[in-house]
């Protein structure tokens, strides 16, 4: 049986074959995610639809959105978005500031910078913990209440995406063993292995 994480591989409709046709373009091979959310295709759409209108709204940029996703799914213990986000974030900065993110050491990282990685992690972590103090950090560093709204659902809607990754068993693709960085790859230690 030809399986997608935990469950048995969902016959593509027209919509997942559209998805599984951007990926090929874009990277040359099916993410096994996609496989994953083959079985509702337009969920996951309309999911990533949901997420781009977020972090447009305050205009996130690419690299504060790697910033967000690396530190909660490294705090969610995600080893298939450490990876595949780590390395993006070491495209748009360098596999040391990357892997130092994953392993929650913000050095590298701008004072602002600093504050929503803590941010994402604490959310990540235990949202219920969270404090006025924590929120007057972000805008301490300049963060105004809007953007501080619009990372908190961007971080929600990630871990949201991660969860059913996780939970029905998706690996991170064989591919991120020779394109993820080795910085990067030495500091996801947790969750599931890279296939095969």
């Amino acid at each position: 049986m030809i399986t997608s994480g935990f469950l048995a591989a969902p016959e593509a409709d027209a919509a997942a074959q559209r998805l599984f046709d951007d990926d090929v373009a874009e990277l040359g091979y099916v993410m096994n995610v996609l496989k994953l959310w083959a079985y509702q295709p337009a969920t996951v759409t309309k999911l990533f639809d949901l997420m781009g209108e977020t972090h447009a709204t305050e205009a996130l940029t690419f690299r504060e959105r790697g910033i967000l996703v690396t530190a909660c799914a490294s705090t969610l213990g995600d080893a298939y978005c450490s990876l595949a986000w780590g390395s993006k974030l070491a495209g748009k900065s360098d596999a040391e500031t990357a892997a130092g993110v994953l392993r929650g050491d913000d050095a590298r990282l701008s004072p602002a910078e600093r504050a929503m990685a803590r941010w994402a992690r604490k959310v990540a972590s235990d949202p219920n913990a969270t404090t006025a103090a924590d929120v007057q950090d972000l805008r301490d560093v300049g963060l105004s209440d809007a953007r501080i709204f619009a990372i908190t659902a961007y971080v929600a809607l990630r871990l949201a995406f991660s969860t059913v990754n996780d939970a029905l068993g998706a690996r991170p693709d064989a591919a991120l063993r020779s394109t993820a960085p080795e910085a990067v790859l030495d500091a996801v230690t947790y969750g599931r292995p890279i296939e095969e």
